[in-house]
């Protein structure tokens, strides 16, 4: 079998472009990839106008090892965002094909499953006010979706410091959605790598009574001793890693001890292949992972797949069931959350096809995602 043509297509949102790869064989099987690369999916389509014809047209999709060196090593310069997430693509679109060739569940060929169901948290809910009542209203229709997680940034367009009224406002929100959640569900706390290091403590102490899961990325993610002293001042899980997208960068994180909870992107690093050794690295000192996911339905099926198989997995992100309804549209086959959990995939590969007519009505939309413009709390659901 030979790889004879990818094929991008990208699916439009107002705060996020999707970009899908139907990557096809001259057996009649295709494979599918998928990634959020907000503000530089021009870039991305650009590197895979290099990429394809060099490492993926004429190569058999089974050599999955083999693509991963070949692009991780043969460009010479340094892996970033851009070129790891063209490998993730293509990856994954290679076990999506594998899978389908052989008639199995790709986590069936990756070890088998580990467990028989994958626990979910929402994300995507809280694009609302920012009031404690139109959050605690949010919360509640997560809950009514049968969520048991959930997360949530409460700090608008906050940077390095909150004012006092801004500490109080934030609070209050996280209030409003543990009164709504009740005792039982979880609540996790993202801070998308705003504060410096007195502000991330401040703001973990304060919101300590609620009883979050984790706070995510209290500091800028690069800024590994500001973590670390974040993670030795609080008594809150830490979670990272959604904008690293090589081995080398979370080498310091476990080094330092500094972190509970991993969160890999898989379609960032370079896919399941390099997140699954990842998570295996991680597991030696007792760190779990729960993936980062803004993708739509091949980035969750991906994720799920990955989940199934790995041990120190912890839980999984998905955005789908509150944001941009016609994405899991897309390329439907990815279970539902029931009870708050994923059933696992019983499909052969990644266990979705593509709805190709979908991308004409929702093309590429021009904009620039900007969180700290507190664009995301203030737009509108569509």
């Amino acid at each position: 079998m030979k790889i004879t043509a990818v094929k991008p297509l990208v699916l439009g949102t107002p705060w996020r472009n999707l970009t899908f790869v139907k990557v096809e064989t001259d057996e009649g099987i295709y494979g599918l990839g998928e990634v959020r690369l907000n503000n530089r999916t021009n870039a991305l389509l650009g590197y895979l106008t290099e990429a394809v014809p060099r490492y993926a047209i004429g190569v058999d999709p089974f050599d999955i090892e083999s693509l991963v060196a070949r692009m991780t090593i043969n460009d010479y310069g340094r892996m970033g965002e851009v070129t790891m997430s063209a490998l993730s693509i293509l990856e994954i679109a290679c076990w999506d094909i594998v899978g389908k060739a052989l008639g199995q569940p790709c986590y069936r060929l990756m070890g088998g499953a580990v467990r028989d169901k994958i626990k979910a948290y929402a994300n995507g809910w809280y694009t609302v006010e920012r009031t404690p009542e139109a959050f605690h209203a949010a919360a509640l229709k997560v809950i009514e979706r049968g969520y048991l997680a959930l997360k949530i940034d409460p700090f608008g367009a906050g940077r390095y410091e909150l004012s006092l009224d801004e500490q109080a406002r934030s609070t209050a929100l996280i209030e409003a959605v543990r009164d709504a959640v009740g005792p039982d569900r979880e609540i996790m706390v993202e801070m998308h790598g705003r504060f410096n290091p007195a502000t991330a403590i401040i703001m973990a102490r304060k919101l300590a009574p609620f009883r979050p899961a984790w706070i995510e990325e209290p500091c800028p993610p690069e800024n590994l001793p500001e973590l670390k002293r974040v993670a030795e001042r609080v008594e809150i899980p830490i979670a990272t890693g959604e904008r690293l997208h090589t081995m080398n960068e979370f080498r310091p994180i476990f080094d330092l001890q500094a972190v509970d909870i991993i969160q890999p992107d898989i379609t960032h690093f370079g896919g399941i292949t390099q997140t699954r050794r990842l998570a295996a690295w991680a597991d030696v000192y007792n760190v779990l992972i729960a993936p980062h996911n803004v993708g739509g339905p091949v980035s969750t099926a991906a994720a799920l797949h990955m989940a199934a198989c790995t041990p120190n997995f912890m839980i999984q992100e998905h955005f789908n069931d509150f944001a941009d309804s016609w994405v899991k549209a897309a390329a439907p086959g990815v279970p539902e959350v029931v009870d708050g959990y994923f059933a696992l995939p019983d499909k052969p590969g990644l266990g979705v096809e593509l709805n190709e007519a979908l991308f004409a009505d929702h093309p590429y939309v021009e904009g620039h995602f900007d969180l700290f413009k507190d664009e995301w709390h203030r737009r509108e659901k569509n």
